[in-house]
């Protein structure tokens, strides 16, 4: 089977490049990384690249998504490929998809981890007789016949949910006997970079990692992700929860007539002196063995002794994580997980951590990991993986910072007209952090605003460097200068309110959105036709200088030499041309991009012209006159 063979649609220009490149390079057990452009369908091309090497060799696809709606478009591209490709896609655990545990409030904010708990609980058979109907019918369904249902009918996660429950069938238990049949298995990240999670997933498949080719859309949010799921914290608040609890279930001795709310105590007093005494501005780093010496001499014991406190507490939460689930209440301790903070804080690596106090409303203990090389070890074990983006140079830093083995890079232009897409700066204005609350500079920045959004009427994007700057200027009452409809994304908006904002701005004529450069809008998201035509960029979105990213710094200029390409200029570009990208996804969308700030002429790898008048060549541009 050739992958041009299985290609569903008409060739793009690159297209057959994209998809004879990532074939021959995973044909040899390699892994190729690539940088496509805009509209080169990746996603598709991806799949009919792989498939055939999977296919022939008993293999599976795991293509590896961030966001559910790009679950979906692998749904869809594997029903256009047809073949009888059987694509399954699986998320995490959680209360709202279990049609046990929907109704009660108390389990919305429960983990995969713990709703997971809890259901094993539910699943205990008492006299014989299972106590969730929905799992207990499984017993006695035909898999093969709903196996060969979504192999005709290719439902998406909600559908397929629906189709269950329909049937009083569990639909996450449903999906795990569909994946040893699958072809293709969408996932989110953490099934493949969170170890237990990714053993289960081995587990449940049936064929061992080394079998297993893995693709990584939008691959450019990889380094992050890389960094976040080895990271952890430990804040004020979850003391707070903590030492309730000790008080509701008893506060148990741990060690020598220390009980669970003296420890609280203690570690409260250490958080609060780091605050005092190493936070600069928003973070401070920590000196080596800080919480441990503090902790001694504050206790007057010994390390040893530490770790004996630190397995009590985790014995305490464990025995009241088991009683609650004993009564289907969410099996969390806060109590073990204090004991869990300590015992990742006391016994992890230090080379590729830094140890940080984060400050704010509510104070906490941070372990940040510089290095995300820790979690690639997947990429490395699978026979091949693909890594695809439209902006993932310079690609030999991607592979060095992740280390990955065995990579192949590639770059492919954009493959659309280049003058269908004009990028603009001003250098009337700075977006510095030492520059962008000085009036005059403010007051310039909010006036091209206002003249660029005012100088033709199509939807535009506002693409702020941070959800404080953009409260800021809300707060300022940028958006009744502005006098149109305005859409707006929030921080930690619910997945399904941030899609009603989405569509609500895509099928609106003339109105704006506020979004953040970086954001779930940003990436991912696609604005077809006119739905997007004007973007305005508002600062460059270099990181701020916190001690954290000093201390990354330091750590890449020792690992390779360059710290702040990799810290600092990297990233940005890497966010600017996401949030560019947006306006340009198909042969005939145009569009403008204007960066709001002088420091644009110095961004790699974006072609910003300078302009002393950017809303006249907005206008320009969309009176089919070219600047």
């Amino acid at each position: 089977m050739k992958p041009t063979d299985l290609f569903p649609y008409e060739f793009r220009p690159g297209q057959e490049e994209l998809v004879r490149f990532i074939s021959s390079v995973v044909d040899d057990g390699m892994s190729p990384v690539v940088e496509a452009g805009t509209g080169t369908g990746k996603t598709v091309s991806a799949l009919v690249a792989t498939l055939p090497t999977a296919l022939e060799r008993g293999m599976k696809v795991i293509y590896l998504t961030r966001t559910k709606s790009q679950q979906k478009q692998v749904i869809r591209e594997s029903a256009a490929i047809g073949h009888d490709l059987l694509c399954v896609a699986i998320q995490g655990r959680t209360a709202s998809s279990c049609p046990m545990m929907r109704d009660d409030p108390e389990l919305s904010s429960g983990t995969s981890e713990e709703i997971s708990k809890l259901c094993s609980e539910y699943k205990r058979r008492d006299n014989g007789e299972c106590r969730c109907r929905f799992y207990a019918n499984i017993e006695h369904t035909d898999i093969d016949e709903w196996v060969g249902r979504i192999r005709t009918e290719h439902p998406e996660p909600q559908e397929f949910a629906r189709m269950c429950e329909d049937a009083e069938l569990c639909p996450y238990e449903m999906m795990k006997y569909a994946l040893p049949h699958a072809d293709v298995i969408a996932a989110s990240y953490p099934f493949v970079f969170v170890p237990p999670i990714l053993a289960r997933l081995v587990d449940w498949i049936g064929i061992p990692l080394h079998r297993t080719v893995i693709v990584v859309d939008e691959a450019h949010n990889l380094p992050d992700y890389l960094r976040e799921v080895q990271t952890f914290e430990y804040s004020r608040h979850a003391l707070d929860l903590a030492e309730k609890e000790a008080r509701e279930w008893g506060d148990c001795e741990v060690h020598e007539g220390l009980t669970v709310t003296d420890i609280v105590g203690v570690l409260r007093e250490v958080l609060g002196y780091a605050v005092r005494e190493y936070l600069i501005e928003e973070d401070g780093i920590l000196p080596p063995y800080f919480l441990e010496d503090e902790l001694m001499s504050r206790l007057g014991t010994t390390s040893v002794n530490i770790m004996r406190i630190v397995q009590a507490l985790e014995d305490i939460g464990d025995g009241i994580e088991e009683r609650k689930k004993q009564r289907r209440k969410l099996p969390r301790s806060y109590i073990g997980g204090m004991g869990r903070f300590m015992r990742a804080w006391l016994t992890g690596a230090e080379d590729c951590h830094v140890r940080l106090v984060i400050g704010g409303d509510n104070p906490c203990f941070q372990s940040y990991c510089m290095d995300p090389s820790g979690a690639v070890d997947p990429l490395n074990a699978c026979f091949a993986s693909v890594h695809m983006s439209g902006t993932l140079e310079p690609l030999d830093a991607y592979i060095r910072d992740i280390g990955l083995d065995r990579a192949v890079p590639k770059r492919l232009e954009g493959f659309f007209p280049k003058e269908n897409l004009l990028t603009l700066y001003t250098d009337e204005v700075s977006m510095r952090y030492e520059d962008r609350f000085i009036e005059s500079n403010y007051r310039r920045m909010r006036e091209l605003l206002h003249d660029i959004v005012d100088s033709v009427r199509v939807n535009t994007a506002v693409f702020f460097p941070s959800y404080q700057f953009m409260d800021r200027m809300l707060e300022d009452g940028v958006s009744a200068e502005l006098g149109r409809e305005i859409w707006y994304e929030r921080c930690d908006m619910p997945y399904e309110e941030l899609m009603d904002v989405f569509e609500g701005f895509r099928t609106s004529e003339g109105s704006v959105l506020f979004c953040v450069t970086g954001g779930r809008i940003s990436e991912g998201l696609d604005f077809p036709d006119r739905s997007l035509e004007l973007a305005v960029i508002i600062g460059i979105p270099y990181p701020k200088p916190t001690a954290k990213m000093r201390a990354m710094t330091r750590y890449y200029d020792a690992k390779f030499g360059d710290g702040r390409l990799y810290v600092s200029i990297i990233p940005a570009s890497r966010k600017m041309r996401q949030s560019i990208g947006r306006l340009i996804r198909s042969a005939t969308d145009r569009g403008v991009a204007a960066i709001l700030d002088r420091r644009a002429a110095n961004v790699r790898d974006v072609d910003a012209m300078l302009s002393d008048d950017i809303p006249g060549a907005v206008a320009s541009f969309f009176s089919d006159r070219r600047v």
